[in-house]
């Protein structure tokens, strides 16, 4: 009986040690299961690229984001093919990669193409992608992700073909270039030193036709260089230089006086938007407002030429505000004083005319409107789009008599002259402005100017392109 006893209490005094080894292995042979199932995933690597055409010119980059969440990337091999030649673009092995020099779940790679330099020659290719991650499948090979992309070697450059003659363009001036491509290009148009103007297609029955309107900025050099650029579907870039003769245009300067009287009366309008507080002085609201404002404007100016149509709207000389007088020109140059002291330069990009108070103002000529409201220092303003990213602006008005999106025809009443805005007095501050540049209005008012440097230029290619 005592053997017996001292049996069973041997067999207790074992059992917990025997349930720890059994739940132990269990725990192993389940981490162990989900552990080798993971090494064994069956998801294959994500390649990201953007591919907006097929063509490859002279010099292409292929940025590609390539994943694997799970067991992460081991191998990446990009190559192209022409005529059962491969050429090896990139290719590298991740595996050899410690873990904490990159992050081999998610990998970003620049693959630079040259053709030329590759010794592969213009036309069809393919270009293959082959993405292995790091899972044990296939006899630890790892999944495998294969894409093949039909493409186009293209690395000829278009050919600009300039339709205009002569091309006379004075400091703050304008100009137009009509030109035609040999091909399709995803941007063209004419570079005026750091500047580019685009060109649009659609006004001749000959689609690879284009017609630019371009600027100098008053303070652009006669040195500027001005030619033509185009850049194919496959990124080659070609430039066209042009006969041109820049003249040397002089601006005035002037000192305007800034009152304590100016200032109560006009910075609380503005105050919210410089975001001044009370104890900012009115001189200092002044200031930010004559600068950040008027640049901000000038960006709003710019996102409208995004909506110019691409047809001529407008006809003849531009009209002048009736019986105004001039009151600042374009080009000058503007000291401000306050207290005897400068504290501010400004280039007046417009021309301020005066008549009666609330005056009428026509449309300078046909056109679209594409906005009418209040806009910063400029207060309520009206801007006209006249076709291929020629603008006129109206500003200051007392009243707008015209909505987004109206037509209007030369010389119908879009509003009335006023003092909105940060201006001393009642008038009309006209100013036309080309993509990103403003121009001297003198010269659209000037039918023998557009005659020489627009309609007779139209009217030529018409004559030797039919």
């Amino acid at each position: 009986m005592v053997k017996q006893r001292n049996n069973l209490l041997n067999n207790q005094n074992k059992n917990p040690l025997r349930w720890f080894i059994y739940v132990t292995v269990i725990l192993i042979i389940i981490i162990s299961f989900f552990w080798i199932r993971q090494r064994f995933e069956n998801e294959k690597p994500t390649v990201e690229f953007e591919w907006s055409n097929s063509k490859i010119g002279a010099f292409y980059e292929l940025p590609l984001i390539i994943s694997d969440r799970k067991s992460g990337v081991r191998k990446v091999w990009v190559g192209l093919v022409k005529r059962n030649k491969e050429v090896v673009l990139y290719q590298k092995d991740f595996s050899e990669v410690k873990d904490d020099e990159q992050n081999l779940h998610e990998i970003s790679i620049l693959v630079k193409i040259e053709p030329k330099k590759l010794g592969i020659g213009e036309g069809q290719a393919i270009l293959r992608l082959a993405v292995r991650d790091c899972s044990w499948r296939r006899w630890f090979h790892g999944n495998l992700n294969y894409i093949e992309k039909d493409v186009i070697i293209d690395t000829r450059p278009p050919i600009i073909q300039v339709l205009t003659r002569s091309h006379n363009i004075a400091q703050g001036g304008a100009g137009l270039a009509v030109y035609r491509l040999s091909e399709p290009c995803m941007k063209s148009g004419v570079c005026v030193g750091d500047n580019f103007f685009p060109g649009y297609s659609g006004f001749f029955e000959d689609k690879n036709i284009f017609m630019a309107f371009f600027a100098l900025k008053t303070d652009q050099e006669l040195g500027t260089k001005i030619y033509i650029s185009g850049t194919d579907q496959a990124g080659n870039t070609a430039g066209k230089k042009f006969s041109k003769y820049i003249k040397k245009k002089g601006f005035k300067k002037a000192a305007i006086k800034i009152t304590d009287e100016f200032l109560n009366r006009k910075m609380p309008d503005l105050e919210n938007r410089v975001h001044a507080d009370k104890d900012t002085p009115l001189v200092e609201q002044f200031v930010t407002a004559n600068n950040t404002l008027r640049a901000d404007s000038l960006k709003i100016f710019e996102k409208l030429s995004g909506k110019t149509e691409k047809k001529l709207l407008w006809n003849g000389a531009f009209l002048r505000l009736p019986k105004a007088a001039g009151k600042a020109a374009f080009g000058v140059s503007r000291e401000y004083n306050y207290n005897g002291r400068v504290i501010d330069n400004q280039i007046h990009l417009g021309m301020d005319l005066a008549s009666v108070k609330h005056a009428p103002i026509p449309a300078a000529n046909a056109g679209r409107v594409i906005f009418a409201e209040p806009l910063n220092i400029y207060g309520n303003t009206v801007v006209i789009d006249h076709g291929f990213g020629l603008m006129s602006i109206y500003s200051h008005l007392s009243k707008i008599e015209v909505a987004i999106e109206q037509g209007v025809s030369k010389g119908e009443i879009i509003g009335r002259t006023g003092e909105t805005g940060l201006v001393g007095g009642d008038h009309l501050h006209f100013a036309m402005f080309i993509h990103n540049t403003f121009v001297n209005p003198l010269e659209w008012w000037d039918a023998s100017w557009i005659k020489n440097n627009i309609t007779g230029k139209i009217k030529h290619v018409k004559s030797v392109r039919n």
